[in-house]
């Protein structure tokens, strides 16, 4: 094994053992922000939330849904759904307002095109295809990585991991916009106070370092793979 390849190794665990580290952290911080904010009263439901703020941008085409789960909110721009976890769709707290909230700031962001997230939509078949093929395409590259075959393989799924990485970092903006949007709307709509403000702020903020983290394991990851890649092609 080469000193390329020794340094790839040695990088990888450093870079996996702080993602790890790193994610477990933020996972905590933001279980710790739910629950605590969760216990802050507020005067309407998540899905009164949701629905005042859709209505107060003019969006009547977008239905609220409640679905199983913790954590699980997520808009659909193909089925023009906000869908909610049952915490925050019945919940009538802090941190169910600004989860619906933020929820609320993608269906906005689809409204008025915005462009990150018209980019991350247009390529999501790309990452879909992507994730389907490229841990068997890296595996059989790394098998065969001191062949011709091997590191074309490893070529090909270096370029599809990249897009995975590229569509991890445009995730950033788009959740980092759209929970400006929800904390700006919830004071300006009156329904929440200074306090109780910059506590939905404070949850959306641990919700946002959870992207941060996914985004530099895979970028951790593809760094990895070119290491790989470059000291195969040595041989």
């Amino acid at each position: 094994m080469d000193d390329l390849q020794l340094s790839a190794n040695a990088i990888y665990w450093i870079l996996f053992i702080g993602v790890a580290l790193a994610s477990w952290l933020v996972s905590a911080l933001l279980q710790h922000r739910m629950k605590k904010y969760s216990k802050e009263p507020l005067g309407m439901t998540g899905r009164e939330v949701a629905e005042k703020m859709l209505h107060d941008n003019g969006i009547y085409d977008v239905q609220i849904t409640c679905i199983e789960g913790q954590l699980t909110d997520h808009y659909n721009p193909a089925t023009h759904t906000v869908n909610l976890s049952e915490g925050v769709y019945n919940g009538a707290n802090v941190a169910a307002a600004a989860v619906a909230a933020h929820e609320c700031g993608h269906a906005v962001q689809h409204q008025e095109a915005y462009a990150p997230l018209k980019l991350r939509s247009a390529l999501v078949p790309v990452v879909s295809f992507s994730s389907n093929w490229v841990t068997w395409i890296i595996l059989g590259g790394l098998l065969l990585i001191n062949t011709g075959a091997g590191q074309v393989m490893m070529g090909i799924g270096i370029v599809l991991y990249a897009m995975i990485t590229l569509f991890s970092f445009i995730t950033l903006p788009v959740e980092v916009n759209a929970s400006q949007r929800a904390v700006n709307w919830l004071q300006e709509a009156g329904i929440t106070d200074r306090d109780t403000t910059e506590k939905a702020s404070s949850a959306l903020h641990a919700a946002a370092y959870t992207y941060v983290v996914a985004a530099l394991s895979a970028l951790a990851t593809l760094i990895y793979y070119i290491m790989i890649f470059l000291g195969g092609s040595r041989r």
